[in-house]
């Protein structure tokens, strides 16, 4: 029964591997993009952070929509965005197209940044949603990894006899412009994504909220006994009772503190730093003494130690709860921030140590968060207008990776790497009196208890 649950949770989770290797596949890319349409620093800013502006489009219209016809046929939705960009990109005519097709790469992201998490959350039992959830963060960070092996890979097969010698499209894509097989190469998960979800049931707790019980019962019978099943529908009719609520009630009501916490954490969670190293990791590390190559290939590390740590997550945020792997992560986060803006201010020469200070940094962020902010984001807001919440404080996320997408090579070229690194510490330090001071713990919680926390609790 529990290995149920846990599939539908992966094929879900797979909505985050096309997020992580969307948002990682540019990294390769932007070098060589630049090059061969002359960009300016604002327009390498604005290829990178068009298809940003898609996934706030995305989340906009994903919350609503997935509210109206549930969160399944949106997630499909998503997956089809996501392949028409990847063929999009691989046979653009020009700089226009390519950032046309990015940003409709960027709705699909948009949607499944939001709906994917919201879906497992809706399905995993209470005791073990913390981690189903965080199956997600281990999604993107899978997919970041997968996207950075590709681009290594692809550079490496640009330069073979075999292929270099080759003659028309196919020298195109992957000789002259590799960049064109990098983009395109999403379009075998999105395809796969789009195959299982046809295969996953709907969300039961959006079917109750819309009367359909029957059909929810027995989604909910394939991994909950008869009784825990009926159980679990009685919650969701007890808070379904409850007087109506619209979006404006949310900011005003019980519920406000729950959106000014989910928002801000979204907000900080991207402004730490974490897409400066997913996006400009290459450009970054060439700063710090290293070639094209090998800077790929510090990228490849980077992906490992992401994919590693988030491990942790799995392993304890059921147990050790989320505001400590939160704050733990955060000091960790902020410390390795100000040593690396250290060794770029003092113009280290030794690579190494820079490559051992932000992979403490990406190894904290992957531990902490990266998973527990997706896991708070699917589990704090009232049933009746989750989606809706929850789109509000994923455009959070959205708004703060498209500031730190558009401003860092502005930031890198002002305000040096050091004050780069410098500024995304201090852009911790909100961030852990947040985790320290007001954020209540959830684990164990069903969604229903903690949603009647927000209602009961003391102002």
């Amino acid at each position: 029964m529990k290995n149920n649950v846990t599939l539908l949770a992966l094929v879900a989770a797979l909505g985050g591997f096309l997020f992580g290797y969307d948002t990682a596949v540019i990294s390769g890319t932007v070098g060589l993009v630049k090059a061969q349409f002359g960009l300016s620093t604002v327009m390498e800013g604005w290829y990178v952070s068009s298809a940003l502006i898609g996934t706030i489009l995305g989340v906009l219209f994903a919350g609503f929509l997935s509210d109206i016809y549930g969160r399944k046929k949106i997630l499909i939705l998503s997956g089809i965005f996501f392949a028409l960009s990847a063929i999009g990109c691989a046979v653009s005519g020009s700089f226009n197209g390519l950032v046309v097709y990015r940003l409709i790469g960027g709705i699909g992201v948009g949607m499944a940044s939001m709906l994917s998490p919201l879906y497992i959350s809706e399905i995993a039992p209470a005791k073990n949603r913390g981690k189903l959830v965080a199956l997600y963060q281990l999604a993107i960070t899978l997919g970041i990894l997968v996207a950075y092996f590709s681009n290594a890979y692809l550079l490496h097969v640009s330069t073979l006899n075999t292929v270099s010698e080759s003659s028309g499209m196919l020298h195109k894509i992957f000789v002259a412009e590799v960049w064109r097989a990098m983009l395109g190469s999403e379009t075998i998960p999105a395809l796969i994504f789009l195959l299982l979800l046809l295969a996953i049931p709907k969300s039961p707790r959006w079917l109750i909220m819309k009367g359909r019980q029957a059909e929810a019962e027995t989604i909910l019978m394939r991994f909950l006994s008869k009784e825990t099943a009926q159980s679990e529908i009685e919650n969701v009719e007890d808070v379904l009772s409850k007087p109506s609520m619209g979006i404006k009630d949310v900011f005003k009501g019980p519920f406000k503190l729950a959106m000014v916490i989910g928002i801000a954490l979204a907000l900080l969670s991207q402004i730490s730093g974490i897409n400066a190293i997913i996006y400009y990791g290459p450009k970054i590390l060439e700063e710090g003494g290293l070639q094209l190559g090998e800077a790929l290939g510090g990228q490849v590390i980077i992906g490992i130690v992401n994919v590693l740590f988030t491990f942790i997550a799995l392993w304890k945020i059921d147990n050790l709860g989320r505001k400590p792997l939160l704050i733990y992560g955060i000091i960790g986060i902020m410390t390795s921030l100000l040593i690396v803006g250290v060794l770029f201010y003092m113009n280290t020469d030794n690579t190494y140590l820079l490559m051992t200070f932000i992979l403490t940094f990406i190894a904290c962020f992957a531990f902490s968060f990266g998973p527990v902010l997706w896991v708070l984001l699917s589990e704090i807001y009232p049933l009746k207008i989750r989606g809706t919440a929850m789109s509000i404080a994923t455009m959070a996320v959205w708004l703060g990776t498209t500031f730190v997408g558009q401003m860092t090579p502005w930031f890198l070229e002002n305000l040096k790497p050091h004050g780069t690194f410098w500024f995304f510490a201090l852009c911790m330090i909100p961030a852990l009196w947040l985790a320290v001071k007001v954020l209540p713990e959830t684990k164990g919680k069903s969604l229903e208890e903690i949603e009647n926390f927000w209602l009961t609790r003391k102002k």
